[in-house]
């Protein structure tokens, strides 16, 4: 086991954990009825990690720049893991979560043995508390002390303690219901606390290298936001949440007058910097009193009712009147993104090693200007991401329809039957009928040395991936695309897509397009050139 956690594992647990919350993203906004019944506790937990993510990668990517063999210092790790989640933060439970990796950095940069581990998750949760105004029972603060007291009664090292906080916050999680009469009212367990388990559970995962077992939920009635908003009337209207730049003195005093205006008050941070969180009926009012405490900015305001009503329409059948629609996409290169410009897609660039976060699939949803939005993300790592993104759009009052499109080729295909004036249903069928029925292949070159589905590659051998899987390991690229698709078409297609990289050979289109004509009679082949892409050749087959 190991005796101390590496920065490696600290990039491991961040992408762990963001993986975890996407697949568990809509159970938890399912059951999220405290403090306020809005559905969205698993996507803000996804956001707030997501940004942990992106400033541990700008760590290591800035290290790697460098060329110097050593992984990054694990202070730096952890410290970025925190202040990114900071930056990020979203909602209560997002907000509280930061605060939670804040004060865990705080130790951990000093030692990253089993008891320094220990002493972080004490610290986290002894840290979220005061940020909180109003601790309450039976929330993620109660499931934080838990896997604390937990992680403080075992002397050994992380791995053990890993576990021991794990199973510590699963325990206090089942007890939830019995803490808040809310949550035992709706017949679930706080969603907060369900998340952090999740992150939890990931830790577990980054510092043994086996992902703890996961215990079968009781099924229960899940109250959705929509009924709890019209059964329990009141409460403040607003969701406000800001960054802000104050010193110590002038945080205590805005602390102050939040807990006046509203409640759910979180303000956690330090150091200059703070991100705040509040409800409250007047939201002019709490952004006022930042702007007299300091500088906030990234300021966004959310109105409950709207974001019910809004929850609430997306759910119903599409509006009478015609309505706009635009279609958004993620395109690894240059040309393809002009192809799907000209198709009229908004498209979002993938670059290598890259990949959108959900903050940037956003902005091209609401750059699209629509009121319904189809959303090709067009590679099997960003459903989760895609997913995050819609529902913060649908949370804005955008009707948003994410097809599960794993390659370009798919989207491509997708797009060709895209018809804005028939009824958003029926497009959005027709469209992901399109992207199921294509198969999806691409040629790489391998970088080095390693195992795959076919066998042994070398460094600089050709890779036919099919459906995302290594089929067929060669030494030529004209070659190896013959055969790709050779076994694409044997099982029968009518029209192949090839897109073809600008460093791709000149002649290789016009011999894979011989090449099919004389073995595959009847098939079509349509070329596209992709500009810049990662990949010399990427196949479709319809």
């Amino acid at each position: 086991m190991p005796q101390t956690v590496e920065s490696a594992a600290v990039r491991t647990w961040c992408t762990l954990a963001l993986d975890a919350l996407g697949r568990e993203r809509e159970e938890i906004d399912a059951i999220n009825v405290y403090p306020v019944p809005d559905g969205d506790t698993g996507t803000n937990l996804y956001l707030t990690v997501e940004s942990a993510c992106q400033a541990v990668e700008a760590v290591f990517t800035a290290h790697d720049s460098s060329h110097d063999s050593a992984p990054p210092a694990f202070e730096d790790a952890v410290r970025a893991m925190a202040h990114g989640a900071l930056l990020g933060a979203r909602g209560n439970s997002g907000t509280i979560l930061a605060q939670l990796l804040r004060g865990m950095a705080d130790v951990l940069a000093r030692g990253s043995d089993g008891e320094h581990l220990a002493g972080a998750l004490r610290t986290a949760a002894a840290s979220a508390r005061q940020a909180v105004a109003h601790p309450v029972e039976g929330t993620i603060l109660s499931v934080a002390s838990a896997a604390a007291d937990a992680a403080g009664a075992v002397n050994s090292d992380p791995a053990v303690v890993a576990r021991a906080a794990y199973e510590g916050a699963r325990a206090a999680l089942d007890a939830t219901p019995g803490q808040l009469a809310v949550l035992a009212e709706a017949g679930v367990v706080d969603a907060g606390g369900r998340g952090l388990v999740t992150v939890l559970g990931a830790l577990v995962e980054a510092v043994t290298g086996e992902a703890p077992a996961r215990a079968p939920r009781p099924q229960r009635h899940v109250v959705t936001p929509h009924e709890e908003a019209c059964r329990a009337p009141g409460g403040p209207a607003y969701e406000v949440i800001y960054l802000l730049e104050a010193d110590d003195a002038a945080v205590d005093r805005l602390r102050a007058r939040l807990d006046a205006l509203g409640d759910s008050l979180v303000v956690v941070g330090g150091d200059g910097l703070w991100n705040v969180h509040v409800h409250v009926d007047d939201a002019g009012a709490a952004v006022e009193a930042g702007v007299e405490a300091g500088r906030p900015h990234r300021i966004r305001i959310t109105h409950f009712a709207a974001e019910a009503g809004a929850a609430s329409s997306a759910a119903s059948s599409a509006p009478a009147e015609p309505v706009q629609r635009a279609v958004v996409a993620v395109v690894p290169g240059d040309g393809l993104a002009a192809l799907y410009a000209d198709a009229g897609a908004t498209t979002v660039p993938a670059r290598p090693g890259e990949p959108p976060a959900s903050g940037e699939l956003l902005d091209a949803i609401r750059r699209a200007h629509a009121r319904e939005v189809v959303l090709l993300p067009n590679a099997a790592e960003l459903r989760h991401t895609a997913a995050a993104a819609a529902e913060q759009a649908r949370a804005e009052g955008v009707r948003v329809a994410l097809i599960p499109t794993r390659a370009a080729v798919q989207g491509i295909a997708a797009l060709a039957v895209h018809e804005p004036g028939r009824r958003f249903d029926e497009d959005v069928v027709a469209m992901t009928a399109a992207a199921g029925a294509t198969r999806y292949g691409e040629l790489a070159v391998a970088e080095h040395q390693s195992f795959t589905s076919a066998g042994v590659c070398q460094a600089g051998d050709v890779l036919g991936l099919i459906d995302g899987d290594v089929a067929v390991i060669g030494h030529d690229l004209a070659d190896t695309a013959r055969t790709v698709l050779d076994r694409m078409l044997a099982a029968g297609g009518e029209l192949v897509t090839l897109v073809l990289a600008d460093d791709a050979p000149p002649a290789l289109a016009d011999h894979l397009e011989a090449h099919v004509r004389a073995h595959h009679l009847a098939v079509d082949t349509c070329v596209h050139h992709g500009g810049r892409q990662p990949s010399p050749l990427l196949i479709g087959v319809e």
